[in-house]
């Protein structure tokens, strides 16, 4: 967590650590080094490399195209383009 003076991996200045919890996390950072996903399980569960890559391509879609990648999207589906009508449509389809 962060309060805008602390690093990724370090507390915020107001959180106190007072306990350690083994997990795994996974971060996608974009080319900017823009923080665009967190995705933090505990051990006993593993994470998707699958929607990792979704996530990725998702990302890249909208950065690309301005259009909105709604849950479980995958390239080739419909988007949302970010207008009342437009989008109107898409969910009307729904």
């Amino acid at each position: 967590m962060s309060s805008g003076n602390a690093k990724i991996g370090q507390p915020a200045p107001q959180f106190k650590a007072t306990a350690v919890v083994d997990g795994q996390g996974l971060f996608v950072i974009d080319d900017k080094g823009i923080l665009r996903q967190i995705t933090i399980n505990d051990l006993p569960v593993g994470r998707s490399v699958d929607e990792t890559l979704r996530l990725v391509q998702a990302f890249q879609h909208t950065d690309k195209y301005g259009e909105v990648c709604p849950a479980g999207w995958k390239p080739g589906s419909d988007t949302i383009v970010p207008d009342v009508q437009k989008s109107k449509e898409f969910f009307s389809k729904q």
